[in-house]
């Protein structure tokens, strides 16, 4: 028997003695703390409560079947004392935390660890308040954006957020990381709009504003919250918006005609209207029912803040090849071909409605569905199986780029580019201001996905990470350096802690998510954590 399988049978029983050790005592210490069954709430891996949450966390299954250990409890708190209790009795007993509000994790770290951890899991810390007449919500870091956003528009036809895209997403992550949204133009991110926060620290104290201080406060605000304690909730400020938004997308062949429209986007993307988010989407398509041909097609979605009558003129000021048409913002879809029936041949489609239903369209759903959509955790949906990475530009690609786009994208099955302009609002804050510094002379964010199917073998998927990988590595020439990237789309190509969570080792990486941000972020993690309990592969490592 080889060294390497003996020293992984070692581990193994290590790991099982040290764990069935560290149960007892965790049980022992949270009945002792806990007024509720502790059954109720904590759940051992062989129960189905266990099964069906850490199932839901794994948005992105590519890490269902990871090397690295599962938790030894997978703990569901309902009150915030639990969520104290929990970290107390962790840190007491020597074991990890690994804390999810969402699952929109893309390198399982919220779920996956080298050593014994307890998971948190937050699913069932989601009430949400609002306040019409301050035009602020408290909204427990459980909530998902799409919870959120249905409360909002049972409330208000003319209140709003300014969050992701995606009703699933849990606002504990998104928020602290940041969070890219359809109204940054207008409004900022996500984290722009908070004016308080609820978070337990590595003392198990609950801490609001107030008492964690202003160093704190500042860091949960894009730093990502899971270096620093577990968030509990946030209180945000509402968004104004007016009763009717217009939503659309535009879609082309990739071209070298259709390249000039993407240099010229690209140009005055981050200029329009700050009411106008025009975002761009590359993906492959089969352009036919037969599938005998594949394309490249771009899509330019977007959101006006107003409607039609008001976006047809700036549209066909900037892009006149878009030939919208007020009236086809209440006709719907436009069929290049009638006798084509899958969707990329759809060239274009409109929408004047309620604010609330530019967010379905958004999710890639009709806007005439049943909002409670929005509201629905969906415990049996598969995950997906994807691996992305992503850009901050600060100069357009060029046609040069885009070619090696072109011809990249027609090597791999299912690849996907997202390209969110900037400008406006992002541009009128200072990249010190939070910890997310990606501000002023950035004109966008780019995202770069491939996807592949659940039953595909090592060989094919290891393909699918080198064809991105590669990718990646070749767009490097049209990106000013250092590169940078979101602390929302973890990549761990960049960098990750070693052991001993060195903070010049971690600089490598910690400045490309945080720029000049990173040291002001490692100072107050090592104010308020000094032992670093709350640790992980991208966490940030103390000062020192």
């Amino acid at each position: 028997m080889g060294n390497h399988v003996l020293h992984s049978l070692f581990l193994l029983m290590f790991f099982w003695v040290l764990c069935n050790a560290h149960d007892k005592e965790f049980l022992k210490c949270m009945s002792e703390r806990s007024e509720a069954k502790v059954e109720t709430f904590i759940h051992p891996p062989n129960s189905p409560e266990y099964c069906k949450l850490l199932k839901y966390a794994q948005k992105n299954g590519r890490w269902m079947n990871s090397s690295s250990a599962q938790p030894i409890f997978l703990v569901a708190p309902y009150t915030e004392t639990e969520v104290q209790s929990t970290v107390q009795c962790s840190k007491s007993v020597g074991l990890q935390i690994r804390v999810k509000s969402g699952g929109h994790d893309y390198e399982g770290l919220s779920f996956r660890s080298e050593s014994p951890f307890i998971m948190v899991d937050l699913n069932n810390l989601n009430s949400i308040n609002i306040d019409l007449n301050e035009e602020t919500a408290w909204i427990q870091a459980g909530a998902t954006l799409g919870e959120l956003y249905y409360d909002i528009s049972q409330k208000s036809k003319t209140l709003a957020f300014a969050g992701g895209l995606y009703p699933t997403v849990g606002s504990g992550g998104h928020i602290s990381g940041g969070g890219l949204g359809t109204m940054l133009r207008k409004y900022g991110l996500a984290s722009d709009n908070v004016i308080d926060a609820r978070i337990v620290n590595a003392n198990g104290e609950i801490l609001d504003r107030t008492s964690m201080g202003e160093d704190l406060f500042w860091a949960l605000r894009g730093g990502g919250g899971s270096s620093f304690g577990v968030i509990l909730a946030w209180k945000l400020k509402l968004s104004k918006v007016p009763e009717q938004v217009t939503a659309f997308v535009v879609r082309r062949k990739m071209t070298p005609e259709s390249i000039q429209l993407l240099e010229r986007w690209e140009g005055i993307g981050h200029k329009l209207h700050e009411d106008l988010f025009l975002r761009v989407l590359v993906q492959n398509v089969k352009q036919n029912v037969t599938g005998e041909e594949k394309i490249v097609q771009i899509s330019y979605q977007g959101l006006f803040l107003g409607t039609a009558e008001n976006l047809v003129p700036l549209l066909n000021q900037d892009f006149p090849e878009f030939e919208l048409e007020v009236k086809d913002c209440f006709h719907g879809v436009y069929v290049a071909d009638p006798s084509c029936v899958q969707k990329p041949c759809i060239i274009k489609e409109c929408y004047q409605v309620p604010w609330i239903r530019s967010v379905l369209f958004f999710a890639g759903q009709k806007t005439t569905m049943d909002l409670e959509y929005l509201a629905t955790k969906n415990f049996t949906k598969p995950p997906s199986y994807y691996k992305a990475k992503s850009d901050f530009g600060q100069k357009p690609i060029g046609a040069a780029g885009w070619e090696v786009i072109h011809k990249s994208f027609l090597e791999e099955e299912s690849p996907l580019m997202i390209i969110d302009p900037f400008g406006g609002k992002m541009g009128q804050i200072s990249e010190s201001e939070t910890p997310f510094p990606h501000r002023q002379g950035i004109i966008n964010n780019i995202q770069y996905i491939v996807n592949w199917k659940s039953d595909e073998d090592e060989a094919k998927v290891n393909k699918h990470m080198e064809w991105i990988r590669k990718l990646y590595k070749e767009m490097e020439p049209f990106f000013s350096c250092p590169r940078a990237a979101y602390i929302n789309y973890k990549d761990l190509d960049l960098g990750a802690n070693n052991e001993a969570f060195n903070y010049e080792q971690a600089k490598e990486w910690g400045e490309k998510y945080f720029k000049g941000n990173f040291e002001r972020l490692a100072r107050v993690k090592s104010m308020v954590d000094p032992s670093n309990f709350f640790r992980n592969e991208l966490s940030i490592p103390l000062f020192r």
